[in-house]
């Protein structure tokens, strides 16, 4: 390049459109220079012609010629700058399938990082200098590189599509406002996109909603198959318990069947044993005897036949065996009365096992019970830790607020359940008088209490130290083998059931069913009166035992 040439810029062999050296130069009438394309582009975008660096306005679109000075020198320019573009070109980011190219880049081409709205062109970093430093460029609108930028030109008017129509829900030009959708509800583009994505961000925060509601129902579902995979282990531990159980019965009745008809075998062959050796024993006597009388019917000695004759002739002693009978044992009817005694004892070894396997079951859902002293009769007595309560005879002086009982020895527990399972358990060994079980919140509190259902208890109850009762209307009197000596109590919630155990003999003592719950349960204790003396133990609340330990 001359030495005059050296002295221009960069600047002044670049189109301020499309940022390249230029290529067929024109002048406007404002003196600026731009590609002939270029500007004969950018016109058929607008409604005015005006210059894009001065914005003067012209009221007739100039008539454009090439400036051939300009296209020489820029030509020079070229050729000087294509070397020194082609060494850097190599460390600078190339375009790669996929990515948007730069549009003013000859040769390779770079990856452009910008698109140009009014140029309607795509920039690499190095053509996009003149967008941020230009103050008449600044203003055009920059977005993420795309492709196809012609496809943002009305196909109809050949102008930059910038508004959206509402009515028809579509881009459109300028000149489509003023045609086609005159009366049409018309907003800029960039308005329109702002609510487009608000909804988008609506849409997408409704999603990860779903997305966290399938997460949680995931999780859900694992819990339920980890739920159900215990509950089949345990369904099949308790099934191999009882069955093995079962099968030992079994086999005890079939080794003491087998011992009994082997016993009866044995004493039949003794016996005929017996008769045997005794036959023997008489036909060796009966052979000696026919032996002595042969001797003597030969002796020629008549002395001695006469002397020994009536020793000899008499027979010698022995058993009348016609009259002995060796009667075979009859095992007939045996098998039959041992399976009859077998399923009798299988059938109080179930309800014993199924008994055992109930208690342990509720026995998971122990929960942690104290006593509530606000709620508390004031001749009630409670321990420090609030486990124990009993009748003290003597009425203490205590605020009667509305959740004390002031007539009844009743007392609740502080804790309250509205929904689930749960069990405690009680000890109400050495007293005479008890209440036990469970109460609403809405229950009576002052004057005398009848304990039912329809009154918010269910509960059961020992009178005089031997009337077990079930307390309904009317009381339903229970027939128990013994007293128990600590009483477990489980409510499902859900279910509407409330039951009570023995828990030493692991028997089922009475239940409330079909109930419906709708408000809290406490757990309602009454340690009744002191009859003299004699109901003067406590009822003791045992402390929580964790039951995966004791198996």
């Amino acid at each position: 390049m001359s030495a005059a040439s050296c002295l221009l810029t960069e600047d002044q062999f670049l189109c301020s459109i499309c940022l390249d050296v230029f290529t067929d130069p024109v002048t406007i009438p404002c003196g600026h220079n731009f590609c002939k394309n270029c500007i004969t582009k950018n016109w058929k975008t607008g409604v005015l012609y005006l210059c894009p660096i001065c914005e003067e306005v012209f009221s007739t679109r100039p008539q454009l010629k090439v400036n051939t000075f300009i296209k020489e020198m820029s030509a020079q320019f070229r050729q000087s700058t294509q070397q020194e573009s082609s060494s850097s070109s190599s460390e600078r980011q190339v375009s790669k399938p996929g990515e948007v190219p730069c549009d003013v880049c000859t040769g390779t081409k770079l990856k452009a990082l910008k698109s140009c709205l009014v140029c309607l062109a795509s920039y690499c970093e190095t053509h996009l200098e003149p967008h941020l430093t230009m103050s008449g460029l600044k203003k055009h609108q920059l977005i993420d590189p795309v492709e196809n930028l012609e496809d943002r030109m009305c196909e109809k008017h050949d102008k930059l599509l910038e508004l959206f129509c509402k009515n028809d829900q579509r881009c459109v030009c300028l000149m489509c406002t003023v045609l086609e959708h005159k009366n049409h509800d018309v907003v800029p583009l960039k308005k329109e996109i702002e609510v487009e994505k608000l909804m988008l961000r609506m849409r997408k925060s409704e999603i990860q909603q779903m997305i966290q509601n399938r997460q949680l129902k995931i999780e859900e579902l694992k819990r339920s198959v980890k739920l159900s995979d215990e509950n089949a282990d345990r369904e099949i531990a308790e099934g191999v318990q009882v069955f093995t159980a079962l099968i030992e019965t079994v086999q005890r009745n079939l080794d003491r069947l087998i011992d009994s008809v082997k016993e009866k075998q044995r004493q039949t062959k003794n016996q005929t044993e017996g008769f045997i050796r005794e036959l023997e024993q008489e036909i060796s006597e009966l052979e000696k005897r026919s032996t002595e009388v042969e001797q003597l019917s030969r002796s020629e000695d008549h002395l001695q036949l006469l002397q020994n004759f009536k020793s000899v002739n008499a027979a010698p002693p022995t058993k009348d065996w016609p009259e002995v009978r060796d009667h075979p044992p009859s095992y007939e009817g045996t098998v039959r009365r041992a399976v009859k005694q077998l399923e009798e004892t299988i059938s109080e070894q179930m309800k014993k096992l199924i008994s055992e396997l109930e208690l342990k079951r509720v026995q998971q859902y122990e929960v942690d019970v104290t006593l509530d002293p606000d709620t508390a009769n004031p001749f009630l007595i409670l321990s420090d830790d609030g486990k124990q309560v009993k009748y003290g005879n003597v009425q203490k002086s205590l605020p009667d607020n509305p959740r004390r009982f002031n007539h009844c020895a009743n007392v609740l527990s502080k804790q309250s359940f509205s929904s689930g399972r749960f069990y405690y358990e009680v000890q109400v060994k050495g007293k005479t008088y008890w209440d036990l079980g469970v109460a609403r919140k809405s229950i009576k509190r002052k004057g005398p209490i009848t304990q039912n259902p329809k009154n918010g208890y269910f509960a059961i109850c020992l009178r005089d130290n031997k009337q077990y009762i079930g307390c309904v209307d009317p009381p339903d009197s229970l027939s128990l083998k013994s007293g128990p000596e600590k009483v477990g109590v489980f409510v499902d919630y859900e279910e509407g059931l409330v039951s009570f155990y023995d828990v030493d003999a692991a028997a089922l003592i009475y239940s409330f069913t079909g109930c419906s719950f709708t408000e809290k349960l406490y757990p309602f204790f009454s340690s009744g009166t002191y009859d003299g003396g004699r109901n003067s133990a406590p009822l003791i609340i045992s402390p929580r035992i964790t039951r995966s330990l004791l198996r």
